[in-house]
């Protein structure tokens, strides 16, 4: 019975953090740019500084119609939201913020997370074939593309740590960090987060998207509910990627002073706030300056640093 209750506490926390988390960086996201474009931004809902547009939002949207188009896959139009969101939501379950604080500790962690990751690319595939609209169907083979380009450097960049810390666990990898590690895996944590952003199609790596080319990609024919939780998955990923990027690379909770998780909540939201500021500075690539950023640039700095990760063991050895 004590083991249910606490398999159930956990799940539970997960499922709040994973509700609130996402909020919070969407909130961020609004004052952020709003600030950074010299622009007011949502100010007035809920009082203080519009701390309660998004939840303003989301009531919104929940009373909006859900609209199928006729020609559509109605099933698989259906379910592609929850394909896009459930993955950030199961990656959330294996990612430790503390020692012992984490709701799963699997000894392929990182294989599990990188696999699962991958499984949300497919809800934006699944919605760009089902809504039967041209601009939908290219957002989705432009989705596809990014997946199969940038998921070889997301692995090899991931492969690299999980070689200099000995294991897949994730919570073991954030155990064997130290902070010298910084200089000899910076490239390698360059190479994930890119990598990351651009399977997370944010700025500027959204081409499947690019609202002033193809409306919004495969949400195209997407409202109400539906929509909102494709916009509640962009979130939770940014989450997921700063999370992991944290446990892999900066030492997930480890810090001076402060308590192990707060120091994992800080370095998540700085690591979501150059999420932020990257989609303020820079503008969109074309489709092949992505394939070539990811083939020519992001590759070759991966397979640079699994080398140098691979001499660096066998001189400490």
């Amino acid at each position: 019975m004590a083991e249910l209750l606490d398999v159930a506490v956990r799940l539970v926390v997960v499922v709040a953090a994973f509700l609130l988390l996402p909020l919070i960086v969407g909130q961020m996201e609004h004052k952020a740019m709003a600030h950074m474009q010299s622009r007011l931004g949502p100010m007035y809902a809920g009082g203080f500084h519009g701390w309660a547009q998004l939840i303003a939002d989301g009531v919104k949207f929940v009373q909006k119609e859900d609209v199928i188009p006729a020609a559509a896959d109605r099933r698989v139009f259906a379910i592609a939201p929850a394909v896009a969101l459930v993955p950030y939501l199961v990656v959330m379950v294996v990612i430790p913020v503390g020692p012992g604080l984490v709701a799963a500790d699997l000894d392929a962690g990182l294989f599990f997370v990188l696999a699962v990751m991958g499984v949300g690319v497919l809800g934006s595939i699944m919605a760009g074939w089902a809504s039967a609209n041209k601009y939908s169907v290219l957002g989705g083979i432009r989705a596809a593309a990014q997946l199969m380009s940038y998921e070889l450097p997301l692995v090899l960049a991931a492969s690299s740590v999980a070689m200099a810390a000995g294991t897949l666990s994730l919570t073991g990898i954030a155990e064997q960090w130290r902070w010298w590690w910084l200089p000899w895996q910076a490239i390698g944590a360059v190479v994930f987060f890119t990598a990351g952003l651009a399977e997370l199609r944010r700025p500027p790596f959204d081409m499947p998207i690019a609202d002033s080319e193809i409306i919004m990609g495969p949400m195209t024919e997407y409202a109400g509910i539906r929509f909102a939780l494709f916009m509640l998955a962009e979130y939770a990923g940014i989450v997921v990627l700063s999370a992991l990027t944290t446990v892999l690379f900066l030492g997930g909770w480890q810090g001076p002073l402060l308590p192990g998780p707060v120091w994992t909540l800080v370095k998540v939201f700085a690591l979501a706030f150059v999420v932020i500021w990257v989609r303020v500075s820079y503008p969109r690539l074309r489709e092949d300056q992505l394939q070539k950023l990811a083939w020519v640039g992001l590759v070759p700095l991966a397979l640079l640093q699994l080398a140098l990760t691979g001499v660096v063991k066998v001189l400490l050895a």
